[in-house]
């Protein structure tokens, strides 16, 4: 069983409706699909390749080998008592936003240029599969986009578009401790450009971890919380993991795009349906999942103050 592979170039030609049929598929039985012919020019995708490596190597390197998920294996090895870290992840991360570019990593020459491009392309692509969800759920063009942008103004964004910059380093005791634990993504749509040589990303399907394979400069979409709310539970949200590694340095990108803190989210079912889920404020919805992140999903949507 493999994750879904999807040539989005097609979705513009006579393949169309075989094309929205497969990611209609895909956003149900999945929450996760890899899409090919994506649009993102591939002598970009390579310059963040390259660059993120290298602001890992120059720029976190170092720091990793002292952090909290280092020092704490060390002392569960120590101690020698079988027991494995479960409340933290095997991960260096750094948060890329629109508003915080002096805080971008910045002794890597070329990469803030290079993610400022990228981000720019992923948002574009984000927009375009947004669209392709409302043709699918029968919902009218742009309404996902219009949810998540509450209160825009002059075709100002409200929207919250964040990218996860996260190496992977090699683990000497990788059964020891999770790469990232288990959980389903809060926001709505998230785009990913992993490695394309180690693996290690994992989808849950029908009660088994399934490999995200490897695919040289395919984009991973999928589906988070809020679409999950939207489509009134038609696309769930997925759970997924990362496993730790002895081996290789594993990067993954990942961009969420994702509704405004002050949103008003809910199912857009039609009047006098059945409607699965509450209505609240995104806000509101990240309260909970700051602190219930790793835990059933289904008691988040409980906890939320709904409107």
């Amino acid at each position: 069983m493999a994750i879904p592979v999807i040539d989005f170039s097609k979705i513009n030609g006579e393949e169309r409706e075989k094309t929205l049929s497969e990611i209609a598929k895909a956003c149900e039985e999945w929450g996760f699909f890899q899409l090919v012919n994506h649009g993102i020019p591939l002598e970009l995708l390579n310059k963040v390749k390259k660059l993120a490596s290298d602001c890992y190597k120059t720029e976190r390197e170092e720091a990793f080998k002292t952090s909290t998920p280092v020092k704490l294996l060390n002392e569960l090895l120590e101690k020698n008592s079988g027991e494995k870290l479960e409340n933290v992840d095997w991960e260096d991360v750094f948060t890329l936003l629109d508003h915080n570019q002096n805080e971008w990593p910045s002794n890597t020459s070329g990469l803030k240029e290079t993610m400022v491009e990228y981000r720019e392309e992923v948002r574009k692509l984000a927009s375009k599969m947004m669209e392709v969800m409302d043709e699918n759920l029968g919902l009218p063009k742009g309404y996902i986009k219009k949810a998540f942008n509450e209160g825009m103004e002059d075709g100002e964004e409200t929207a919250f578009f964040g990218t996860k910059v996260s190496h992977y380093p090699p683990c000497p005791r990788p059964e020891l401790v999770n790469g990232l634990r288990a959980h389903t993504d809060a926001g709505g749509v998230v785009l990913l450009f992993q490695d394309d040589e180690y693996d290690g990303l994992q989808v849950l399907k029908d009660g088994e971890w399934i490999d995200v394979q490897p695919t040289p400069n395919a984009i991973v979409i999928n589906t988070g919380d809020q679409i999950e709310v939207l489509s009134n539970g038609r696309y769930k949200s997925a759970w997924h993991r990362v496993l730790a590694r002895e081996e290789g340095n594993r990067r993954s990108i990942a961009s969420f795009y994702n509704p405004s803190y002050k949103a008003a989210i809910g199912p857009a079912a039609e009047e006098g349906s059945e409607k699965k889920y509450p209505k609240f404020v995104f806000g509101d919805y990240m309260d909970v999942y700051a602190n219930q992140k790793f835990m059933p999903k289904e008691p988040r949507f409980l906890a939320v103050k709904t409107l």
